[in-house]
């Protein structure tokens, strides 16, 4: 990338099981409390519809309650800004469903749970509930979906000079897939991205050639949430930057011979 890109970080909202907003992932992530044991097991996506909340599959909950709380921060109604959604494995508790199903039962596939398998599903869900007409988009890059996903959604801010909404959200594996996937816990993060706020934690992106060490959360209660999913450690360790609020470094890996390096500036 022969141009950096600047971007301004005006919402985030995050969830995780004991730790159901930003400012207490953010006491978790500095060590000011651990997980609640009595927090709801999942998240409230009041934006959504009741009907809808109803039969909205678990990634869609998460990628709609991280979106609400980080344009509620921002102070941005979603209606306007593009979002971009990006998943390590999309909704994997659906996907065991599908295969099971049309391995023993193809006519009984449900066509709610079929809807609902798709990467985009969360995306959808979104437009529709806040009623937003701008582009909207879902990534995927396995192990690199994190950064691919902020990497998409900086690019698109900067290049349209306008806040974008990215979520990176993840679920529990389940069935045989948890032997690959073998993510224990459901994490998701939102940022409001915006080219023009000087009074806001900044990032600078640039592209290097070369990998990257893969980063450590700390604490662990954060490796269990992190699990064996890099898109959950990658995103919890741009949190932890921003929890610090102190300048600070941060490569991802992008690809085999790719990294996404940050300076982040509180």
């Amino acid at each position: 990338m022969s141009t950096m890109l600047q971007i301004g970080v005006t919402g985030i909202g995050a969830w995780l099981q004991g730790a159901p907003d930003w400012p207490s992932v953010r006491d978790v992530l500095l060590g000011r409390r651990d997980l609640a044991a009595d927090a709801p097991s999942k998240p409230a996506a009041s934006v959504l519809p009741a009907a809808e909340r109803r039969r909205a599959p678990d990634s869609v909950r998460l990628a709609a309650e991280v979106a609400s709380q980080a344009c509620a921060m921002a102070g941005v109604g979603p209606a306007v800004l593009p979002c971009i959604f990006a998943s390590t494995h999309g909704e994997v508790a659906i996907t065991d469903y599908v295969c099971e199903t049309l391995a023993q039962a193809p006519l009984e596939l449900s066509p709610t749970k079929f809807h609902n398998s798709v990467l985009n599903a969360p995306a959808g869900y979104w437009t529709i509930a806040t009623g937003c007409t701008a582009p909207s988009s879902a990534v995927t890059a396995y192990r690199r979906s994190f950064a691919a996903g902020l990497l998409e959604a900086v690019t698109f801010a900067c290049a349209e000079g306008a806040p974008v909404l990215f979520a990176s959200c993840d679920v529990a594996s389940s069935g045989p897939l948890a032997e690959m996937t073998r993510t224990t816990l459901a994490f998701g993060v939102a940022l409001v991205l915006a080219p023009d706020a000087p009074d806001n934690p900044r990032l600078q992106l640039s592209l290097r050639g070369g990998g990257a060490d893969e980063p450590a959360p700390t604490g662990l209660a954060l490796r269990r949430v992190a699990g064996d999913n890099p898109a959950n450690t990658h995103a919890l360790a741009l949190l932890a930057a921003l929890a610090r609020a102190q300048p600070s470094r941060l490569a991802l890996p992008l690809s085999s011979g790719l990294s996404l390096d940050m300076e982040i500036t509180p």
